[in-house]
C-alpha cells in the first residue's frame, strides 16, 4: 500500500482561492516516488490548458484516495462538503431514472480542490452545461488492439487528418496517455448523442474503407482482429468519458493525455509525456488546444454518410447503455 502522508496540510493559492491540500506527501505513483502535491503542482503548471478542456463540462472523477497502490474511485457525485463556490451541473440517467449533481469546472480552483479530494484523472462529458443533451465535441478514438503497434495508430491518425482536411474540419490531436491517439473536433450543438454517434460511425466506416487491413468498426472486441486499430465512434455516447486534454492518468508511470501537433504524430512517444515532462514542455509550448474553440463545425455531411451506408444494408451497431447515475 502506498505510504501515508505525515506532513502538515499545506494551502495552495489558486486564483482568488486557497485550497487545503492534506496529506501532501501521501505517495500516489510509487514507481516514481511523485506525491500528491507534486500531483497539484502539475495541474498548476498546466493551469489554462486544463481548465480548457473541462470548462463547463459535467466531469466524472477517478480518484485514488491511497494512490496507485489503492482502490480506484469513479465518482460522479459531488460529495457533501465541497465548498460553496465550487460548482455542478445535473445529469440525468434516463434508464435508471437517477440524476447525478457532477463536478462544473469554471476555474482552476476546482481542479485543485478535485486532487486534494484524490482525483488523479479528469473525465469530461461531451457537452456543456449549458445544454447536457447536445454534445458541443466530437472525439475521434484511434484504440488500438492488444497486438497493434503503435506505427499503426500514426498511419491512421493521418488518414484521419486527410479525411478532415476533404470535410473542411479542423481536428486537434492528442495522446490518449495510454497506447491510442484522440483527435478532437468542435461542432455546433445542434444534434444529441444519437446523431453524434451516427456521424461518428459514418467518418469511422469512412476510414475503414480506405485503411481496411488497419482499421475496424467491428462492434463485438472478440469479433475485431487482435492487430488493428477500433475507431470508437461509442466515445459520442450518452456518459461515455475519456480522459481530458492534460489529464494525468492513473498509470504506474503517471502519463498524461497530452496535446500534439499534427505534424507530431509520426515521431510522438507517448510513454515520454508524463506529470514530470509536460509543465517543460507546455511552458515551451503553450496550449495546443488554445484554439479549439475558435469554430465549431456541422455534421451534416457525415450524416448524409450515415444515411448512405444505411441505405448500402450496414447496420446499426447496438445503443451503449448508459451507467446507472
Amino acid at each position: 500500500m502506498a505510504a501515508k502522508g505525515t506532513s502538515p496540510a499545506v494551502e495552495l493559492t489558486v486564483g482568488e482561492r486557497i485550497v487545503r491540500v492534506s496529506n501532501p506527501d501521501r505517495v500516489y505513483f510509487p514507481a516514481h516516488g511523485w506525491t500528491k502535491l507534486d500531483l497539484a503542482r502539475y495541474y498548476l503548471a498546466v493551469g489554462d490548458g486544463i481548465v480548457r478542456a473541462l470548462r463547463d463540462r459535467p466531469c466524472m472523477l477517478h480518484r485514488f484516495p491511497e494512490g496507485l497502490a489503492g482502490e480506484k474511485v469513479h465518482q460522479k457525485r459531488i460529495p457533501h462538503g465541497a465548498p460553496p463556490w465550487l460548482q455542478t451541473v445535473r445529469l440525468s440517467f434516463p434508464r435508471w431514472g437517477r440524476t447525478a449533481d457532477e463536478l462544473r469546472v469554471t476555474e482552476l480552483g476546482s481542479v485543485i480542490w478535485a486532487v486534494q479530494m484524490s482525483t488523479v484523472e479528469f473525465h469530461p462529458w461531451n457537452v456543456r452545461a449549458a445544454d447536457v443533451d447536445r454534445p458541443d465535441e466530437w472525439r475521434i478514438d484511434l484504440d488500438p488492439m492488444p497486438q497493434c503497434d503503435f506505427r499503426r495508430v500514426r498511419a491512421v491518425t493521418d488518414v484521419v487528418h486527410e479525411v478532415l482536411d476533404e470535410l473542411g474540419m479542423t481536428g486537434f490531436p492528442k495522446t490518449s496517455g495510454g497506447n491510442g491517439l484522440h483527435v478532437y473536433v468542435r461542432i455546433v450543438p445542434e444534434w444529441g448523442f444519437a446523431d453524434v454517434r451516427r456521424a461518428a460511425l459514418a467518418f469511422a466506416r469512412e476510414i475503414e474503407r480506405r485503411m481496411p487491413s488497419d482499421v475496424t468498426t467491428t462492434w463485438w472486441r472478440k469479433d475485431r482482429p487482435d492487430d488493428v486499430v477500433f475507431v470508437d465512434y461509442n466515445q459520442n455516447a450518452r456518459d461515455h468519458t475519456i480522459a481530458s486534454a492534460y489529464s494525468v492518468r492513473g498509470v504506474p508511470d503517471g502519463t498524461v493525455s497530452t496535446p500534439i501537433r499534427w505534424e507530431e504524430v509520426p515521431d510522438v512517444q507517448p510513454r515520454e509525456l508524463t506529470l514530470a515532462t509536460v509543465p517543460a514542455r507546455y511552458a515551451a509550448l503553450g496550449d495546443l488546444h488554445a484554439g479549439i474553440d475558435d469554430t465549431a463545425y456541422r455534421l451534416d455531411t457525415l450524416l448524409d454518410w450515415a444515411e448512405r451506408d444505411e441505405r448500402a444494408g450496414a447496420q446499426a451497431p447496438p445503443e451503449p447503455e448508459d451507467d446507472e447515475g
